[in-house]
């Protein structure tokens, strides 16, 4: 019975945890950009099911998929952050001699960082209207990380430094 939001939910580990809470009866929104696959999801999902386009760095986006969740589903008890990007490129490529761009760092930081802090602020703001449960909560937020921050993306194993 559970109301859940989960971003990055068109595919990956976000459409996985979507279908997960469907099938065991939480009523799902499924939070990704326009032009994902996530309407098609929330069709074959069924009517617990919605989607909502947006982007999570956008406060107006986000805040609009929360006022869908509440008019579709009454309320929200959880929101699992899947949302992430990355890009698979070396901070200096010698043989290219070629630096990792800025803007694709700072992207990348924009939406995994900056991008689930927004999500869970303004999430908070709406689970605090939730009546607390017999622990005293009201709520719940699950992030999620790729492997990829501990094993990186090459072939061979990482090298810090």
């Amino acid at each position: 019975g559970l109301v859940a939001l989960v971003t990055g939910g068109a595919s990956g580990l976000g459409r996985a945890t979507a279908e997960r809470l469907v099938a065991q009866g939480a009523r799902v929104l499924v939070l990704d950009l326009s032009a994902s696959p996530g309407a098609q999801l929330a069709k074959e999902l069924g009517e617990r099911c919605a989607f909502a386009a947006a982007d999570v760095t956008s406060a107006e986006e986000v805040g609009a998929a929360l006022k869908l969740a509440q008019k579709e589903f009454g309320r929200l008890d959880l929101v699992v952050n899947c949302a992430g990007v990355g890009i698979a490129v070396k901070t200096y490529n010698s043989k290219k001699d070629k630096v990792h761009e800025l803007e694709d760092f700072q992207r990348v930081i924009n939406v995994n960082l900056v991008g689930t802090f927004n999500v869970i602020r303004l999430s908070a703001q709406l689970m605090s209207q939730n009546q607390p449960d017999a622990d005293g909560h009201r709520g719940l937020v699950v992030n999620t990380a790729s492997v990829a921050a501990f094993e990186g993306q090459g072939s061979s194993p990482p090298r810090y430094w």
